[in-house]
């Protein structure tokens, strides 16, 4: 759970006036987090299962990666990082978390296809050849170019890496 702490710390201390919080609402596209023309992170009522996603994969997912995707519905949260802006992913709602699985299926077994570590995305970077991803066997926030193995630790955990993120500038 240090992980769901950590990004509830990130919530925290992002202010709230702070162009991250901004969306474009959407009425075919609802969600719980829309608000005052700012979007504000909702902590769901009960943890999401991700039962069905280890079944089809047969593994377990870092506990990491169910706190932080299971626990809020959010929008995409830009954040600044000591190696550049990243984008946060998140599900905005019910249907975006579903949709969420089956791109994490997709990445994993093209993960085993390649025969290379299995990684679970959580963030996009400012260089659309990279993402920033969690190691499913060591919990370490890694950089990966995209269908290429890991190249970078940028984190031992992803609990480090959400503490060392702050406001974007832009």
């Amino acid at each position: 759970m240090d992980s769901l702490n950590a990004l509830e710390r990130l919530f925290a201390r992002l202010s709230q006036d702070n162009p991250c919080w901004r969306y474009q609402p959407d009425s075919d596209w609802p969600s719980p987090c829309e608000g005052d023309g700012r979007w504000h992170p909702v902590k769901r009522d009960t943890p999401a299962d991700f039962t069905g996603l280890e079944a089809a994969l047969g593994l377990t997912l870092h506990p990491s990666i169910k706190a932080y995707f299971g626990h809020y519905f959010m929008e995409y949260l830009k954040v600044s990082h000591a190696r550049g802006e990243v984008e946060l992913l998140g599900a905005w709602n019910e249907q975006d978390f579903e949709r969420l699985q089956q791109n994490l299926i997709g990445h994993v077994l093209m993960k085993r296809r390649l025969n290379q570590p299995v990684t679970l995305f959580i963030a996009c970077t400012d260089d659309d050849n990279f993402m920033l991803s969690v190691d499913n066997q060591s919990g370490e926030v890694v950089l990966e170019p995209v269908g290429q193995p890991a190249q970078d630790v940028l984190a031992p955990s992803l609990a480090a890496f959400l503490d060392s993120l702050t406001e974007s500038p832009s």
